[in-house]
């Protein structure tokens, strides 16, 4: 069964879940996300009946959101320990401690970041929530002068996005401090089917404009993305399933292979792939390959005929998460045209609502490998040349 819920969720998506049979559960956020007609609804009580009979049900969702509703009823009660473990970053850090004894980490709760000891800590460190979502939150600090203007600037921002997402899946009473993860980072969708053994649904390199860069800018996938990487990561996550000991759990990992080789893992994010069915419908527009139905059926790719004449190709998932320095009340329109004429091929253009979500809206683009100045170009922008501020279109109508 599949959950669907807040913020937000694709046509695609939509169109999978009725064509496919794949049932919905009936929750009141579901229900007004104007879901296809046709498509297969289970009450909330049916759920719990099925669940109570069959603790091995695959289950899915499109948003971390759906974690309260898991949360919140006793049946789902070993799933949502097994959730817990990933999503709360010190419960996780923990848990792989074995395979990585050297990485320091400790949380911290709000209240007593300011007082935190500096000399105590081993910089360049990463400071992000506990319990995070979409990069909230989240700062690189390099050394003891940086220190507490970034805290400053933290506890700020958490002030103005903590009533955007559930509990379960953005907290603003707690942090975790961890040394800095260096390498080139990547992003994965996979699942641990009902064998505990871990299939890879789709590979993303995250390119960042700078070592300080934290966003979630742009997420590119190709043929060499895939080959040079698929082996590495599923033995990772091997390595991580043995810890874990999940079943039936899909996930959306992200990792760095540091200078060594070594694969250290930032995080991973429970239940789902990329957030706001972003790059599991991107691994569809690239490679045709339906993520959440194989998923749901326990399909592995036969990646080797899915990369067939897929040479000197990027497909890549473009965030246009809002950098501006502006709220979104202050913007009055977005030119989504203008955006459009740098790039070469534009697969699918997702239009967001920038006064209630920090992000204009979401761009699947295909380039040629010799062409990456166009993602070049995006990654560094600050989104500023397509913004008319609110002002000036009161002023110039």
């Amino acid at each position: 069964m599949f959950f669907a819920d807040k913020p937000y969720i694709s046509d695609f998506f939509r169109a999978t879940v009725r064509d496919n049979g794949i049932p919905i559960v009936g929750t009141k956020e579901a229900l007004q996300l104007n879901l296809y007609s046709g498509t297969e609804i289970l009450s909330e009580a049916d759920v719990l009946s099925r669940v109570r009979h069959n603790r091995e049900l695959q289950v899915y969702t499109t948003s971390e959101n759906a974690i309260g509703w898991l949360a919140g009823h006793d049946c789902f009660s070993e799933l949502s320990e097994k959730i817990d473990l990933f999503k709360d970053k010190l419960k996780f850090r923990k848990m792989i401690q074995p395979m990585f004894p050297e990485f320091y980490f400790r949380g911290v709760s709000k209240d007593k970041l300011k007082a935190l000891p500096v000399a105590e800590i081993p910089f360049p460190v990463v400071l992000k929530p506990t319990v995070g979502f979409f990069s909230m939150g989240v700062h690189i600090i390099a050394d003891a002068e940086e220190w507490r203007a970034a805290v400053a600037c933290v506890l700020a921002e958490i002030e103005q996005i903590k009533g955007l997402y559930p509990k379960e899946v953005l907290g603003t009473g707690s942090f975790i401090l961890e040394q800095l993860i260096s390498g080139e980072e990547f992003a994965i969708d996979a699942y641990y089917n009902r064998d505990g053994e871990p299939v890879i649904l789709g590979i993303f390199s995250h390119a960042f404009a700078s070592d300080n860069d934290v966003s979630d800018r742009v997420y590119t996938t190709s043929k060499a993305i895939i080959e040079d990487n698929l082996a590495g990561f599923t033995d990772f996550m091997k390595k991580l399933g043995r810890l874990s000991a999940v079943k039936n759990f899909p996930v959306h990992i992200e990792l760095r292979r540091q200078a060594d080789g070594m694969l250290v893992p930032i995080e991973v994010n429970p239940m789902r792939f990329g957030g706001w069915c972003s790059t599991p419908d991107m691994t569809f527009h690239a490679y045709g390959m339906n993520p959440y139905l194989a998923c749901y059926f326990q399909q592995k790719p036969d990646w080797s005929e899915l990369l067939r004449k897929k040479d000197g190709k990027l497909f890549s998932l473009i965030v246009l998460d809002n950098s501006t320095g502006k709220e979104g009340q202050e913007i009055a329109s977005f030119d989504y045209k203008k955006l459009l004429t740098g790039f070469e091929k534009v697969l699918e253009l997702r239009r967001i609502d920038y006064t209630t979500y920090p992000v204009f809206g979401f761009l699947f683009v295909e380039s040629r490998a010799d062409n990456y100045g166009e993602l070049q170009t995006i990654l560094d922008s600050d989104l500023n040349e397509f913004v008319v501020p609110a002002a000036v279109s009161e002023c110039h109508p």
